[in-house]
């Protein structure tokens, strides 16, 4: 169990290695001006990570301000995704009539440009939190409900046929059978949508907002504040990162037997 328990820390500790070598080189191109003159910008519009932990220090209060208002936008649109994509998901499984004609519709709702409906949407709904929320579950809505879908489907059909067998209702299947098995399908199409939560708010906000983090990435790139721009960027991938982590801890809990990890902390 304890060698089960280290193995994580021995698969972060190579990609910190590396993020620490890529910063040390960023800090020398940009604190020498090489970058600047390799990209063929002036100085000031290429921060080095020192300058950036400046901003991030100097700034906090406002980066944290517009960082909340962010994250309530995110949470929101992924609980909204979550809820509907696993829904969706279950109601196509159990009608091969209805998948057959609404699946193309979940495949074309990814077709659309998000950066060409943010606008419409705010000019529908106004400059609130609502927009943001649409967007958000939209761009999350397709990897939940596909993966979901997927799950429901990689129960074996002998396995049904025992069950109904037995007298089980088709709703006890799907709750004791289908459910568990898709369970970890859902948690992995979760994950992917968390990392691009923060996308769908940034879109959000830059098509119509008075605060948040995507807003103040415009202002401050009117301003031509580049590290705060970058700082703000910082607050974004936490942001993502944290999401996703909360939700593969909550896989090796509740779905382990999906997770070759958590089979082994289990054994």
């Amino acid at each position: 169990m304890s060698g089960a328990r280290r193995l994580p820390a021995a698969r972060i500790w190579p990609s910190l290695l590396v993020v620490a070598a890529l910063i040390g080189i960023w800090q020398l191109a940009a604190s020498t001006g090489a970058l600047a003159d390799a990209l063929g910008l002036d100085s000031f519009l290429v921060p080095s990570p020192a300058e950036i932990g400046e901003s991030l220090w100097n700034d906090r209060s406002l980066l944290a301000d517009n960082a909340w208002v962010t994250l309530q936008e995110v949470l929101a649109g992924f609980a909204v995704a979550l809820a509907a994509g696993v829904a969706v998901a279950v109601v196509l499984h159990l009608s091969p009539l209805l998948r057959r004609i609404s699946y193309p519709l979940v495949i074309a709702s990814q077709t659309i440009p998000v950066i060409v409906i943010a606008p419409i949407l705010v000019v529908w709904f106004g400059f609130g939190i609502g927009p943001k929320i649409a967007i958000i579950a939209l761009i999350c809505f397709f990897p939940i409900a596909v993966n979901t879908l997927d799950g429901l489907a990689t129960v074996p059909p002998d396995q049904r046929k025992l069950m109904r067998s037995l007298g089980a209702s088709r709703v006890r299947v799907l709750t004791e059978l289908e459910g568990p098995t898709a369970l970890p399908f859902a948690l992995s199409g979760a994950k992917i949508a968390a990392a691009v939560a923060v996308i769908g708010a940034v879109f959000g906000e830059w098509a119509g907002a008075d605060d948040g983090l995507g807003h103040l990435m415009l202002v401050d790139n009117a301003q031509l504040e580049v590290a705060r721009l970058f700082a703000a960027m910082v607050w974004l991938s936490a942001m993502a990162i944290a999401l996703f982590a909360t939700l593969t801890w909550i896989e090796r809990r509740v779905a382990w037997w999906g997770d070759a990890d958590g089979r082994t902390e289990a054994g």
